[in-house]
């Protein structure tokens, strides 16, 4: 099975709390999840900010693509990071 990298950019905000709490409840064994602060940004995060095109928190990405609900301005939700492939073995 495949190891799937999802990584959650937040910034301190109630929002950015569920959004942590529903990937780790989602995340399977192959998910390994990490979790950036953008108050505490480090040349690594913002360079991968940039990268994959973030303008704003919570968001998500798995495996090193933006999830549909956080291009597309939309609040993250189960349903979504299902579909972005969060929990699936």
């Amino acid at each position: 099975m495949t190891k799937r990298l999802v990584e959650v950019f937040i910034a301190d905000c109630p929002l950015c709390d569920e959004t942590v709490k529903l990937v780790r409840e989602l995340a399977c064994s192959n998910c390994e999840v990490k979790i950036y602060d953008l108050h505490q940004e480090s040349e690594v995060e913002k360079e991968k900010r940039t990268q994959y095109g973030i303008h704003r928190v919570p968001a998500v990405v798995v495996n090193g693509k933006l999830a549909e609900c956080c291009s597309s301005q939309q609040p993250v939700s189960r349903e979504m990071l299902v579909a972005a492939g969060i929990g699936q073995g």
